[in-house]
């Protein structure tokens, strides 16, 4: 059995910005990586439409070209791009130890170090017409997308300081946001609550929620709901931006490496190490500040110049 696991110099966990810039770093330095992509290739940009604000894109670009344009340079250097998903892991404690995971439940393999780049999924209302009209005027990300809605009316569904950044953030391009409040009070800080209520074209609307968004290809407005009173009412609305929260996806690595409250997992200082040697993090997994592409991609390098450097040391 033992010689039939495949042995690696370098295990990439998720594609995305973070996961294809390692794996560009990291071929380039000769570490002939291989990449489990997981479920979503090309990771949580492929449901962005339009990417304005990564560099070296003048025109823009949509998420799903971008993802394939890294994938295509990452392969160009060698690095060995599958389609699976890790199912278990079991990590060394020790330096130069051998760090062993599970493919689709059957396939192992050994690694002398791991990258995990499996980022973080934003949490959505969960109703058909926001799920069906994410990237048509449904988003996660204000600073990705709140661009396109330079002028319009828009609606923020969120109470907690996210919500109330995200809002303000809108503010300066948007013509009016609404801010719809699921209570009857706001979980963000006091000084965002102030900095909410002193902006002139936000609304906030307390003990709201979505009860459809509306429109069939894009979104042509929503039509809320009081939970309290029942009343319903229409809002004219191009752009839904909702910001409950994302939950990073670290379930698989409970209890092996060191993680916040939340799920995000901790690396030391500056760098991209976990706290097991040769296993390091990059991109939204263990980001819960800025999560934008160009950030991953640069942890995502760092990533592997710290992969890099750990079996440099070895020898």
């Amino acid at each position: 059995m033992s010689e039939n696991i495949e042995r690696i110099k370098c295990l990439i966990i998720g594609s995305g910005p973070a996961g294809y810039t390692a794996a560009i770093y990291a071929s380039r330095a000769d570490l002939k990586p291989v990449m489990y992509t997981g479920m979503q290739m090309g990771g949580q940009l492929t449901t962005t439409t339009e990417v304005d604000n990564f560099p070296g894109y003048p025109k823009g670009t949509d998420g799903t070209a971008m993802m394939e344009d890294l994938k295509n340079q990452a392969e160009r250097f060698g690095t060995e791009v599958r389609f699976g998903l890790i199912t278990e892991v079991n990590f060394s404690d020790k330096v130069g130890g051998i760090h062993k995971v599970t493919v689709d439940g059957t396939t192992q393999i050994e690694a002398d170090t791991i990258i995990i780049s499996t980022g973080a999924t934003a949490k959505y209302l969960g109703i058909e017409s926001e799920q069906r009209l994410i990237g048509g005027g449904v988003s996660a990300c204000a600073t990705c997308d709140g661009f396109f809605y330079k002028g319009q009316d828009v609606i923020v569904v969120g109470a907690g300081d996210t919500a109330a950044e995200e809002a303000t953030y809108l503010s300066n391009i948007c013509n009016k946001v609404t801010v719809l409040v699921r209570k009857d009070y706001m979980r963000a800080s006091k000084a965002m609550q102030h900095r909410v209520k002193k902006t002139p074209n936000i609304e906030v609307k307390f003990n709201t929620e979505i009860d459809e968004v509306l429109g069939s290809n894009v979104v042509e407005g929503v039509r809320a709901v009081n939970n309290q009173t029942g009343a319903k009412e229409v809002i004219d609305v191009t752009g839904v931006f909702v910001a409950i929260g994302h939950k990073p996806n670290t379930d698989i690595f409970k209890g092996k490496l060191d993680m916040d409250e939340t799920g995000y997992l901790i690396t030391k200082g500056k760098s991209t190490k976990t706290n097991l040697p040769g296993v390091f993090a990059a991109g939204d997994v263990q980001d819960k500040e800025y999560r934008q592409a160009v950030t991953a991609a640069g942890t995502g390098c760092m990533a592997a110049l710290d992969a890099e450097r750990y079996l440099g040391s070895l020898i």
